[in-house]
């Protein structure tokens, strides 16, 4: 079940999942921000085709630097024999601070308002007891490189002897592993469902979903799983394993589940399809359900597919997905609630699914 995806998908995986199929690339969609020179000079560089000023910053600063603007927009700063060693730094741009855009981390620089008439919203802080939101990192075999994840675990966890069934949560394109316990509200929906006695405890793995589809379910089996099985107090049966994904995370939630369907008793895709307008994946994924039909009737105890409404960008993608789980006999089912490819969607998504794991 290879992904095979176009250029065009590839840098709309790599837009925040609320506007993605919806803006023109830009240079700063493969600019390299910082780099180190062979002369150990490092250059800092930012896409600001409007700007009339550029300069550095922070903890390096590029004094007598004279900025250089390219042709296409971006500005360079290059300051000479930086050492090496971890820098704070920002660019300030016509004088207003600005945090690097082309950061992989800089959607994490936004700020959050919760805005809650109130307060008492499913997603909003209560006076309830609260588990934690614990960022952690393992080595990721299938990229040799060591990621970030965060995990979820429930108010009292840390006195508690049991063993608990896990949700692997995972955000859509353009984010990162921060996005829901951050806008996500995840944390808060997932204290005061606790609170409430709506959902049975759980850990809750929030991954890096960042990369290529397909190397991502290979990271899900080969690493993370291990990883939390390695280090949290968790149940290891197919039915104490959930995986749920929005957008970009759906398509790298089916892509998962579909190939590992022994692992995973709940699944839910949250707007989300197989590749857009791609025949060939489509013809291969026809051919791949009716292969494993009568698996996953048999192994998942919830296949679900939400939507945000015809509003959604995904609405039309995923029904055409639909008609393949169809055609192949699969038993799921679909709901659709207004609010678009919008994290208000996913948020109730999110309020909405978890109740009902694990029963």
């Amino acid at each position: 079940m290879k992904r095979i995806l176009t250029l065009a998908a590839l840098i709309a995986l790599m837009v925040p999942a609320s506007a993605q199929w919806q803006r023109q690339i830009t240079p700063n969609d493969t600019l390299k921000s910082v780099r180190r020179l062979s002369n150990g000079d490092v250059v800092f560089s930012i896409y600001a085709p409007a700007a009339k000023q550029v300069s550095v910053t922070g903890d390096v600063m590029a004094y007598g630097v004279t900025p250089v603007r390219s042709d296409n927009g971006v500005w360079s700063v290059r300051v000479p024999q930086v050492k090496n060693g971890v820098y704070r730094y920002s660019f300030m741009v016509d004088g207003i601070r600005t945090y690097d855009p082309a950061s992989r981390y800089a959607g994490e620089t936004s700020a959050l308002a919760i805005v809650s008439d109130k307060g008492d919203d499913f997603f909003a802080m209560k006076d309830v007891p609260h588990g934690a939101v614990a960022q952690r990192f393992y080595y990721s075999k299938t990229l040799k490189q060591t990621r970030r994840m965060h995990v979820w675990t429930p108010a009292g966890y840390e006195k508690s002897a049991d063993k608990l069934p896990v949700l692997y949560l995972v955000h859509g394109g353009g984010d990162t592993d921060n996005a829901w316990p951050g806008v996500g509200c995840a944390g808060n929906i997932l204290d005061n469902l606790m609170a409430e006695g709506k959902i049975k405890p759980m850990v809750v793995v929030m991954p890096d979903g960042s990369i290529d589809v397909s190397m991502f379910a290979k990271d899900m089996i080969e690493s993370i799983i291990p990883f939390i099985e390695d280090n949290y107090r968790v149940l290891t049966d197919r039915n104490s394993r959930a995986m749920a994904g929005l957008s970009m995370g759906g398509m790298e939630t089916l892509e998962t589940t579909l190939n590992n369907p022994d692992k995973f008793g709940y699944v839910w895709v949250l707007s989300a399809s197989f590749a857009p307008g791609n025949k060939e994946v489509y013809e291969k994924e026809r051919v791949h359900l009716k292969q494993i039909a009568k698996q996953l009737n048999s192994n998942f105890k919830i296949l679900a597919f939400t939507q945000g409404g015809p509003e959604d960008i995904a609405y039309n993608n995923c029904k055409e997905t639909l008609l393949l789980f169809d055609e192949a006999g699969v038993k799921y089912e679909f709901s659709e609630k207004p609010g678009g490819h919008t994290w208000a969607t996913w948020r109730q998504n999110l309020y909405d699914l978890a109740p009902r794991l694990f029963k």
